[in-house]
């Protein structure tokens, strides 16, 4: 894990006492302690929660959902309901030091402009992805000729919001295309345990269902 990896983090929220997403943990330890964060689609705010309690982040949210935002507030975290797709390009330059995405990268209209966001307004971007290039969607697709669904991706395809699926090649792909750094990047199985594979792209992009990615923009020469 990078150097500004420190505390390590508990597998439950010791205050709600409910389980923590495999992906949430990774990021929490890419988080240096007492950082600016701001987390994009934060859902119920459980990442926000994870990362003041265990990293003492001055942390921020944006949520599309009403219910969630509200769920967030009566939580006591500071969340304001925004797009991510529409609402980003208000925030300062490095506003924060980390901007997060945790599985809603493929949910939003624009991928390219959202990370290109991201990557301007934090010092570091932290994004999650599920990867559509797992043996076990390869598989389905070809024995079943249908849209595979996993519990990752639950869904029908007419249901599903995810209309950009990508896999952890095609998102690497996009990095180098904003000509931004890969820091740090984990794949995991759907049982949070992380590959031993992190030189191998390839095998990446093969077995692990998840993936997270510590970026940053690269310096102008």
């Amino acid at each position: 894990m990078n150097a500004e990896s420190h505390a390590p983090v508990v597998a439950t929220d010791q205050r709600k006492q409910r389980p923590v997403r495999a992906d949430h943990l990774l990021i929490a330890e890419m988080v240096a302690p007492g950082s600016r964060v701001l987390d994009v689609g934060c859902g119920d705010g459980a990442l926000l929660e994870l990362l003041i309690s265990q990293k003492d982040v001055d942390g921020r949210g944006v949520e599309i959902s009403r219910d969630n935002v509200n769920a967030c507030v009566a939580r006591g975290l500071s969340v304001i309901q925004g797009d991510a797709d529409q609402d980003l390009s208000g925030y300062p330059d490095k506003a924060f030091d980390y901007a997060i995405l945790s599985l809603t990268i493929q949910a939003t209209r624009q991928p390219k402009v959202v990370l290109e966001n991201l990557l301007r307004i934090g010092h570091r971007a932290i994004v999650s992805s599920p990867n559509f290039g797992h043996w076990k969607i390869r598989a389905g697709l070809l024995f079943t000729g249908r849209m595979p669904r996993t519990p990752n991706l639950p869904e029908t395809w007419f249901d599903s919001q995810d209309s950009h699926l990508c896999t952890i090649k095609d998102f690497s792909d996009l990095v180098a295309l904003l000509n931004a750094e890969v820091q740090d990047a984990v794949a995991f199985n759907s049982s949070g345990q992380r590959l031993a594979i992190k030189n191998s792209l390839s095998l990446q992009n093969l077995l692990g269902e998840k993936a997270v990615f510590l970026l940053c923009p690269r310096e102008k020469s």
